[in-house]
């Protein structure tokens, strides 16, 4: 096993994605909470509490949660990257049991998804800092508090990119893999959430889950005030972290299913 996780890196690092993803991380946690924090959150339109506040500090950092589908994405793009380029057939070669293959791919991707995260809070704690001090605001959040949700939203991008994997491994073709990520997390989602009744069920999908595990209900507060309805109660942090889990589980248990008995020429 030791041998094929490392050949999954070898792989990985053999194209410039890790390059891309890693500033992916860094604009999607410290360049969107560092923008928002500058601009200052009590300056928007409707109004949101400011950075020196409990709730606003944490709104600026949790609101990196809504591009956790990036993290999805390069999941999806680096699992199905194999089948594009039609290695996927050297590597069975290599090693013809599929399923020990694709446990050491899920395990990369879960490293990488990891590294994505830590990587994506703590950009997004050094800005929330530095846009404090740059506009010599003293923060009150609690360090507590703060590494909590920031360890919450490693542990998110974790399991997004497993997720994102899921799929890859599942629809071997990435132009289709990223558009179901993109089109799923950044619009069916929200227009499930918007529509009365159907969005009942927002809690118990990945990004009601999501938003359950990082405490940022910004988005359910603001589709509740523009459609006058009282909007979906999102479920405690520990079962939005278990219903994440368990789609991540769902999907890599359905791609390990097809990908031991498909064709792969």
């Amino acid at each position: 096993m030791t041998r094929l996780i490392r050949g999954e890196f070898t792989r990985l690092f053999a194209v410039r994605m890790h390059r891309w993803a890693v500033l992916a991380a860094v604009l999607s946690g410290g360049g969107l909470t560092g923008l928002l924090a500058l601009i200052g959150p009590e300056n928007a339109t409707p109004p949101m509490p400011g950075i020196d506040t409990q709730g606003g500090a944490v709104l600026v950092i949790g609101i990196t949660g809504v591009l956790l589908f990036v993290p999805a994405v390069i999941g999806a793009i680096g699992a199905a990257g194999e089948y594009r380029h039609r290695t996927i057939a050297t590597t069975y070669l290599a090693e013809p049991r599929r399923g020990r293959v694709l446990a050491a791919r899920l395990t990369v991707y879960c490293v990488v998804g990891l590294g994505y995260g830590v990587i994506a809070s703590l950009t997004s704690a050094g800005a929330l800092g530095a846009a404090a001090v740059l506009r010599g605001v003293d923060l009150t959040v609690s360090a507590a508090d703060l590494t909590g949700l920031l360890i919450r939203l490693a542990v998110a991008a974790t399991v997004y990119t497993v997720l994102g994997a899921g799929v890859g491994v599942l629809v071997r073709n990435q132009l289709v893999a990223v558009g179901i990520v993109v089109g799923y997390f950044y619009f069916l989602e929200y227009i499930l959430l918007i529509v009365p009744g159907v969005n009942a069920v927002y809690p118990f999908l990945p990004g009601g889950a999501t938003a359950s595990l990082t405490s940022f209900t910004f988005v359910t507060n603001t589709v509740a005030e523009q459609t006058a309805s009282a909007g979906p109660s999102l479920l405690p942090a520990v079962a939005g972290a278990a219903v994440l889990v368990g789609y991540a589980a769902l999907t890599t248990g359905l791609a390990s299913v097809l990908s031991l008995h498909r064709d792969i020429t």
